[in-house]
């Protein structure tokens, strides 16, 4: 069994970044600045990575380079921070083939978004699931996003698959407080939830969520992992201060499709070296910027 030393609970809690995939202004990607990030995060003790989930433009990348990204992210971790891959995928077998990639790699665990465009029934999502679930040894992290796949993976359903034994947390970015108490009364106190809403995040822990999957901390790392910290200590004022001066950023840095705005940020503030996209995103639009740029400094970060 993969990574059988490895307990999940140690890194599927507080400041998790969905990093971004830096390229060059070719399009290629940047293995230079992807170093960068990796040592800014591992610097500011974020809790793990999320190597080509949304935010790393999963949806842009070649299978092959998929891998790539994530076994090179591995590679400049080096074992000093929790590398997590997305695996996702529309085709059962795809998200299957994706996450056998990795058995054995030193991923620590799969995120896997439910399958976009479809529009898969309850019991679809759920044989998508176990079908992956029964094809790895890796522990699984479900990811509910309906704004950006079109099927919302209910509570109910939720709670049959945290009956499987290696799905063991979802990433769930509904933005809907509700969903926490919905979904802890239907799983045991193993099942681990995650904010994948920066903007509700710290809500989200005070209802007895974990930690939050988060775009903000591509920019403000210390102070994403500073404010988790305080959630998770049951230090809820002083979290709150700090939290009102991130919210500029929890909003700005989706003015636009993510991830454009949080490339923009990171090369702003000199963590990449190119801000380049690939079609079909296109480049922060001039009041794009100085939106993300006022966020940044009422951040502190300018």
């Amino acid at each position: 069994m993969a990574n059988q030393n490895v307990n999940y609970k140690d890194f599927l809690q507080g400041s998790i970044v969905a990093v971004i995939t830096p390229m060059d202004s070719a399009g290629n990607v940047d293995r230079k600045s992807l170093k960068q990030l990796v040592d800014y995060h591992v610097a500011n003790k974020t809790s793990a990575i999320v190597s080509v989930g949304t935010t790393g433009e999963s949806a842009t990348l070649s299978h092959k380079e998929h891998v790539d990204v994530v076994k090179a992210t591995l590679e400049l971790a080096d074992g000093r921070i929790p590398i997590i891959a997305g695996t996702g995928a529309n085709a059962t077998a795809e998200a299957i083939s994706l996450t056998n990639e990795f058995e054995n790699s030193g991923v620590v665990a799969c995120l896997t978004v439910t399958p976009y465009y479809n529009r898969p029934s309850q019991e679809g999502l759920y044989q998508h699931f176990k079908a992956i679930s029964e094809n790895t040894s890796l522990p699984q992290v479900l990811y509910n996003v309906p704004s950006r796949t079109g099927c919302d993976l209910l509570p109910e359903t939720v709670g049959r698959l945290a009956k499987l034994a290696n799905i063991v947390a979802i990433k769930e970015a509904t933005g809907n407080l509700a969903r926490v108490h919905q979904i802890k009364e239907l799983v045991d106190d193993h099942f681990v939830l995650l904010s994948g809403d920066d903007a509700t995040a710290l809500d989200f822990m005070q209802l007895g969520g974990k930690g939050v999957i988060s775009v903000t901390s591509n920019v403000a790392a210390a102070q994403m992992v500073k404010m988790c910290d305080l959630a998770l200590a049951g230090k809820y004022t002083e979290a709150r201060e700090l939290n009102k001066q991130l919210m500029g950023l929890h909003h700005q840095l989706f003015v636009e499709p993510n991830p454009i705005p949080a490339k923009w940020a990171c090369h702003r503030l000199g963590l990449i070296a190119d801000d380049t996209l690939r079609l079909p995103m296109t480049p922060l639009t001039v009041s794009g910027q100085q939106k993300v740029e006022d966020a940044l400094k009422l951040a502190g970060l300018l």
